[in-house]
């Protein structure tokens, strides 16, 4: 969802594990699933759209769902790497299965929201920006969890 590049962030809810019988931590970690405070009734319509633009290859519909600040973005990078399709672009870092798609947790105030969405990307969810245009709430490719890990002197691609 947030088109070409970045870092993965890491799980800020995860649990070291440690081996009770040999007593050595393990290298792995097992994600804490966040509550659910609420099922999203405002923004799920929209993660939804986005889910089936993509199980579709709809083009046009996945523009629909995304902010006008967040395809300017995407047209800029896609600029630069010559590329003119939308779904050729973020296909291999954005492309939903459709399975799951859910919204939950959305927390709105004014014309912006935070919601945990998942999908076969971020199974354990993962925490994006909405907001507000012309009276549609419409998703964007900024997210708390992303923006904590990029170095604040690069060159994001996150839009503002």
């Amino acid at each position: 969802m947030f088109g070409c590049g970045g870092t993965t962030p890491s799980n800020s809810n995860a649990v070291n594990v440690t081996n009770v019988a040999s007593n050595n931590p393990l290298e792995t970690t097992t994600p804490i699933p966040e509550q659910t405070t609420n099922k999203a009734p405002t923004l799920t319509p929209v993660f939804k759209a986005y889910c089936d633009a993509w199980v579709k290859n709809n083009e046009a519909e996945l523009r629909k769902v995304y902010s006008s600040d967040t395809i300017k973005n995407f047209e800029e990078q896609m600029k630069d790497e010559k590329e003119t399709s939308l779904i050729k672009f973020l296909e291999a870092t954005d492309k939903v299965s459709g399975n799951p798609c859910e919204v939950t947790n959305e927390k709105i105030d004014g014309d912006k929201a935070l919601a945990t969405i998942r999908s076969n990307k971020y199974p354990t969810g993962i925490t994006v920006v909405f907001v507000k245009e012309n009276g549609e709430w419409k998703l964007t490719n900024k997210s708390p969890a992303i923006d904590a890990v990029k170095p604040s002197n690069s060159n994001s691609n996150v839009t503002k």
